[in-house]
């Protein structure tokens, strides 16, 4: 009985916890109470530490674990109905209630906390349309490391966000002041910075998440939608991974807005975000069938021009080829150093983007391409490798103007080596995202690493030394055979792919 009733108390109090929250929030609104911050704050982080547990014990305790899970997910939503709807509001209230002359960078951070909460409802429910299909085609939905990771992620992130929001400061040993109050406070004072990477992070899940559900769910939905009509399905099925490939020219388009208030960092995170959807919608695409040709019964010609690969070559062209070089250009006449200004930055930023585009259009005319290889290295390594050393380039020239000079050489020989060794074409490659899918023990590894650095100032070292251990890659890898390098799961043939 005790079990039970805890499942209750944890399943159903969530809710609860939060609308008063929400109560909370309005009374900071209205009357700027330290009392209410203090107390909203606690209710979440107490609501918090129920989402993390609830389903746990809902999957564990009898009679009715079933039951318990779907009362999980409904009371989730239910959640996230409320919470992230009054983050949007909180962070447009502090914005200009608390700093009237704010900056761009502030401004930026409001309207990228609007688009990420917008996401998370989206995501929900995309995700339970596709569970429900999957119900009635008989298929017992399973969570994926997409989901557990962004549901793990979701219930921190709304609590930190809330403590940012409607945080007020109180006056100094006024009635309020407590111990808790002063230790809840210097969350609402974190930087803007940190605050980035943290909603970056669960903006890239949160997208991973919803192609993770396309890619297992997407066949079962469009059995009952389509009635056998081929065409129509691909038409629709196509949506999704065409879906991603513009989400990974936003991710770059966003990375240079990031880099023109020298959020260089910043940046960087995002270009990564669009080298994930740029693995996504390819493996989505194959794991929807739209790279198989259509059986010869259907009577309809196959377009000439296929939309689909049009649209990936223009999204790698600006994420991983144009917005690479404007970083640079930008990076370079950002900074008041007489020796930086000897150096052509115009044209090796252009030579770079074109060499880029070269590279994009010979891998798409290729008549024999290596299955699991690439000729050349690729386009979003070769943009993730130029741009980590700017990351020391603006780090130094914020804090040791000494060593610009030498990161600004470095950085522009780069340029110029990753422009020619994208289009050394005997030089073959490994499909990184692939071999992640084979070795799952890497992606972990490669993450866990990542999450590490990017809260010290060694991000970027980390970064050019990853990319330097691709660049010598081919050493070793030379030795897989092509239909091993092609496989995205360990069990998959050579035939499983494109």
């Amino acid at each position: 009985m005790i079990s039970k009733k805890a499942t209750a108390i944890l399943v159903y109090g969530r809710p609860l916890l939060v609308f008063a929250g929400m109560l909370c929030a309005i009374g900071v609104m209205w009357n700027r109470s330290p009392v209410l911050y203090t107390l909203g704050v606690t209710l979440l982080f107490i609501s918090m530490t129920f989402d993390l547990v609830d389903g746990w014990f809902a999957a564990r305790f009898q009679p009715h674990p079933t039951l318990a899970q779907l009362a999980d997910r409904i009371m989730d939503k239910l959640v996230y109905s409320i919470i992230f709807p009054l983050i949007a509001v909180g962070i447009m209230w502090r914005l200009v209630n608390l700093s009237p002359h704010y900056s761009r960078i502030e401004l930026l951070h409001a309207i990228f906390v609007l688009l990420m909460c917008i996401a998370v409802l989206v995501r929900d429910n995309f995700a339970s349309f596709m569970r429900n299909f999957a119900i009635r085609q008989g298929q017992e939905p399973e969570p994926s490391e997409f989901t557990r990771l962004r549901t793990i992620v979701a219930a921190p992130v709304s609590a930190l966000l809330y403590a940012h929001a409607f945080y007020v400061p109180e006056i100094p040993n006024g009635p309020a002041t407590s111990k808790l109050y002063v230790w809840i406070s210097w969350l609402g004072n974190l930087p803007v910075r940190g605050l980035f990477f943290i909603e970056i992070l669960f903006f890239i899940i949160t997208f991973g998440s919803i192609a993770a559900y396309c890619r297992k769910y997407g066949n079962y939905c469009l059995d009952d939608l389509c009635l056998d009509d081929e065409v129509l399905r691909r038409r629709i099925l196509s949506f999704f991974p065409n879906a991603l490939t513009v989400m990974n020219a936003m991710m770059g388009l966003l990375a240079v807005f990031f880099a023109y208030e020298w959020r260089f960092r910043e940046a960087f995170m995002l270009l990564i975000g669009a080298a994930m959807f740029d693995k996504l919608d390819g493996a989505v695409a194959r794991r929807l069938g739209l790279t198989t040709p259509l059986p010869e019964a259907v009577d309809r010609p196959l377009p000439k021009i296929n939309v689909g690969g049009v649209m990936d070559d223009l999204a790698d062209g600006v994420s991983f080829c144009i917005v690479p070089a404007w970083m640079f250009y930008i990076a370079f006449s950002g900074i008041q150093d007489p020796f930086i200004h000897k150096i052509a930055a115009g044209p090796i930023a252009v030579f770079y983007a074109l060499m880029g585009i070269i590279r994009l259009i010979y891998f798409t005319l290729d008549k024999s391409p290596i299955p699991g290889f690439f000729k050349g290295m690729p386009t979003p390594a070769a943009a993730l490798f130029v741009t980590a050393p700017l990351i020391m380039l603006s780090q130094a020239a914020q804090s040791a103007p000494d060593w610009v000079p030498f990161w600004g050489i470095f950085c522009a020989a780069l340029m110029v080596f990753n422009a020619i060794i994208m289009n050394l074409y005997p030089i073959h490659y490994l499909h990184l995202g692939r071999f992640m899918s084979r070795q799952p023990w890497f992606a972990r590894c490669t993450l866990l690493l990542l999450f590490v650095f990017v809260f010290t100032p060694y991000l970027g070292h980390f970064a050019f030394c990853y990319g330097f251990l691709y660049l010598l890659s081919p050493l070793v890898t030379w030795r897989i055979a092509p239909d091993v390098a092609e496989k995205e799961t360990r069990n998959s043939g050579p035939g499983d792919q494109r």
